[in-house]
């Protein structure tokens, strides 16, 4: 059994205090509304930011940090995720829970991209995640597939001006996150407009997706480029690898092998500005990773600056005692 001592008693004391601290520190929200009125996530913001190009109406939900109003010369970095109303608020869940009893992440704002305003979310990410107009077989056959593009530049036209113009934002430093087609839409930008963002969260991207279209476009994509200046994290379960007969496992198309061979693209061009890290997680499926895959990527894209410094210095090698063997 493991003893602990005065010093870990002390340390353990001054977690505690610097978490009840930290919880102190936000905003005391009032209680929340009762009479069966809506539950509110306290400290968001809801904006309308519409694609005037095709005419669709989005919004955008925004989480500034815990030191946003305290620190008003500070810029920070920007997480846009996809598929908000799933994604949003467990960034921001994450981002605080990570810091709670120490810093282990940057401080981050969270930007969750809406689906369209009166639209169904499968008919919004259909459309706007998807790089061409084959749908899958289990789509609704009038189901509109293949805007990919054009959501990337609404993206960069409309979403990133807006957000940049009214918040402290590291325009330099924008993270996309995304998972399933949400990883198979940042995975079209990384290849086509890798600039828009320094940091790629790739979630079991939907590289099935129209027989592989975007695996077999990557080569070409990347052979025309010769820089691909980026972070990029890339997860998926390992229950997402095709096993028929398993129900745990996929039972048509295969995840695992599919990010392995993006990952291996990336890889072989030996890019020097292209940081990337690849990971299948053990017991997870498609339905269950993304919170163990999000909370990794962004210890890996975000660290907090002093922590990863101290995880990556060489310990100083102690000069031995008069005792000790020489």
């Amino acid at each position: 059994m493991r003893k602990w001592g005065m010093g870990a008693g002390l340390a353990l004391a001054l977690l505690t205090v610097t978490a009840a601290i930290a919880f102190q520190q936000d905003a005391r929200p009032p209680a929340q509304r009762g009479e069966g009125a809506p539950y509110e996530v306290f400290g968001t913001e809801v904006h309308d930011v519409s694609d005037h190009a095709r005419g669709i109406a989005y919004q955008i939900f925004v989480s500034l940090p815990s030191s946003y109003a305290s620190h008003p010369d500070r810029r920070y970095p920007v997480i846009y995720v996809t598929d908000a109303d799933y994604g949003f608020a467990m960034l921001r869940a994450i981002g605080r829970r990570m810091n709670g009893a120490g810093p282990r992440l940057e401080e981050f704002i969270v930007v969750g991209l809406s689906y369209a305003k009166g639209e169904a979310p499968q008919a919004s990410r259909r459309r706007d995640y998807t790089p061409t107009s084959h749908g899958a077989s289990d789509a609704p056959t009038d189901a509109v597939h293949g805007e990919s593009l054009r959501y990337r530049d609404y993206l960069q036209t409309s979403v990133f001006p807006f957000v940049e113009g009214k918040w402290r934002t590291l325009p330099h430093r924008r993270i996309y996150v995304g998972h399933s087609y949400g990883g198979l839409l940042g995975a079209q930008i990384l290849l086509t407009r890798p600039e828009m963002f320094s940091g790629y969260l790739l979630g079991s991207p939907s590289f099935w997706f129209d027989k592989g279209h975007l695996l077999k476009q990557a080569p070409d994509l990347l052979e025309r480029r010769t820089a691909l200046d980026a972070a990029v994290y890339m997860y998926v379960g390992e229950f997402e690898a095709l096993r028929r007969g398993d129900p745990r496992y996929q039972q048509e198309v295969d995840m695992v092998r599919d990010n392995a061979v993006f990952a291996d693209m990336l890889r072989a061009r030996h890019y020097a500005g292209l940081d990337l890290k690849a990971e299948v997680m053990a017991g997870e499926d498609h339905m269950t990773v993304a919170p163990r895959g999000f909370t990794q990527g962004l210890l890996h894209l975000l660290p907090d600056p002093k922590t990863a410094r101290l995880r990556t210095e060489p310990k100083s090698r102690e000069a031995p005692s008069d005792n000790a063997p020489r």
